[in-house]
């Protein structure tokens, strides 16, 4: 837990604590869990509160009902009286003490208001300029006790912001907050990726007068190419390994899926159908590959073992179905699905091959699974412009995140951090 700690501090310093996007949220889950965060002792002497960071974050999940503390305010088990929180199943408290150093001390609490017991404590202590990154992990803990699942506060996402003929690849945090520009050039930013330990982003730009395939890391902002073959080279993403990649090339005719090792070598071609096969994406154990195709006569999603075999398709509804995501758990796919001239973001179950539409439709493409599998970070357009939308796995909770400037495509939503 503390190499946890060490590393979310290191990947947020020196970030400006600013929101590039706003949020907007509609819907809720089928039931809210209600919760009261009391602002923690002493916590108006920083410049950002934790408990207002930590409040945002459970709110916008859409699974919790945020009780206002109104006046009470204890900060030790001790110090609560269960009787006042009727109506609460779970009640947040803590502190903060600034050492003589100028670091920063955070003791947290979570407590069972209905069995009247604690549920998780820690204390952690970190740089004053890194409030957010501990708001955002105490919001996940909260998160993972009262739900069961991983909480993706503290995550990242990455995207393209597009002014004019300015292109920007931009990393930030979930909420949109400490957003760092990896890239800016006047050329077209396409496909950024994560690597699975979230250190490195692979895109393709066009800036050498043909599409070529990048890698770069985050934490030198070191960039490589990574593929540069005749023709067009797209649609990077890696395997769980982080030792290799899918690339589509077409340096043997209409494009096809390559596997390449992360350095650029090795090169091996795992599609031969002579059609448009892009699009690829990992199974999360590696040994499969979904992808879009036009063998069949339209776009649709196929999944082939990555040792080879035949592929098999998997959607046939609607009249083209893109850019399939498989979900961290590897039971179901989320994908772009086109009917009758509208865009929907979709999701199928493998087993029951039953797909269930989550959104209603407009122009809604490019879905990229949280971490945890429960949120689904997408592309769209609102008055003209494009920005980012989120949608839960179950198409009850909605959120816009929309930037004041320029349009806002290629979302991408990176791995939890190691712990």
């Amino acid at each position: 837990m503390l190499r946890y700690w060490i590393l979310l501090v290191l990947l947020c310093a020196a970030l400006p604590a600013r929101a590039a996007l706003t949020i907007d949220i509609v819907g809720a889950g089928e039931r809210q869990i209600p919760v009261a965060v009391v602002p923690f002792a002493n916590e108006d002497k920083l410049a950002q509160s934790i408990t207002e960071i930590v409040s945002l974050d459970l709110k916008r999940s859409g699974l919790f009902r945020l009780v206002n503390p109104t006046s009470k305010t204890p900060h030790e088990p001790s110090e609560v009286a269960y009787a006042d929180w009727r109506g609460v199943e779970a009640l947040a408290i803590g502190s903060v003490e600034t050492q003589q150093d100028g670091r920063v001390t955070v003791k947290f609490r979570l407590l069972d208001a209905v069995k009247q017991t604690e549920l998780f404590g820690q204390a952690v202590t970190a740089k004053g300029d890194q409030m957010r990154a501990i708001g955002h992990r105490i919001a996940d803990l909260i998160y993972e006790k009262l739900t069961g699942n991983p909480g993706v506060f503290s995550t990242r996402i990455a995207y393209v912001n597009r002014q004019g003929k300015n292109n920007r690849l931009v990393v930030a945090d979930s909420d949109g907050y400490n957003d760092r520009v990896v890239l800016s050039i006047n050329e077209p930013i396409m496909s950024p990726a994560w690597s699975p330990d979230g250190s490195q982003l692979t895109y393709v730009t066009l800036e050498q007068g043909h599409a070529v395939v990048y890698v770069q890391s985050l934490v030198t902002n070191q960039r490589t190419v990574l593929s540069n073959a005749r023709g067009s080279n797209s649609a990077p993403v890696w395997a769980p390994d982080g030792k290799h990649l899918a690339v589509v090339l077409t340096r043997d005719g209409s494009p096809q899926i390559y596997l390449i090792r992360s350095d650029g070598t090795d090169l091996r071609r795992l599609t031969f159908s002579g059609a448009i096969d892009t699009e690829p994406n990992f199974s999360p154990d590696g040994q499969y590959l979904l992808f879009t195709s036009d063998r069949g006569g339209s776009a649709q999603i196929y999944r082939m073992p990555v040792e080879g075999k035949a592929a098999e398709r998997l959607t046939f509804e609607g009249g083209n179905n893109f850019s399939p995501r498989y979900s961290p758990d590897g039971k179901s796919f989320v994908f772009a699905h086109q009917s009758n001239g509208r865009f929907n973001i979709a999701i199928q179950d493998f087993q029951t091959r039953q797909m269930q539409l989550l959104t209603e439709g407009g122009w809604e493409k490019r879905p990229s699974f949280s971490p945890n599998g429960k949120l689904i970070l997408f592309a769209t357009e609102a008055q003209g412009r494009g920005i980012l939308a989120i949608v839960s796995s179950d198409g009850r909770v909605k959120q816009k995140l929309s930037s004041q400037v320029g349009d806002v495509r290629e979302p991408t939503w990176g791995p939890f951090l190691k712990q």
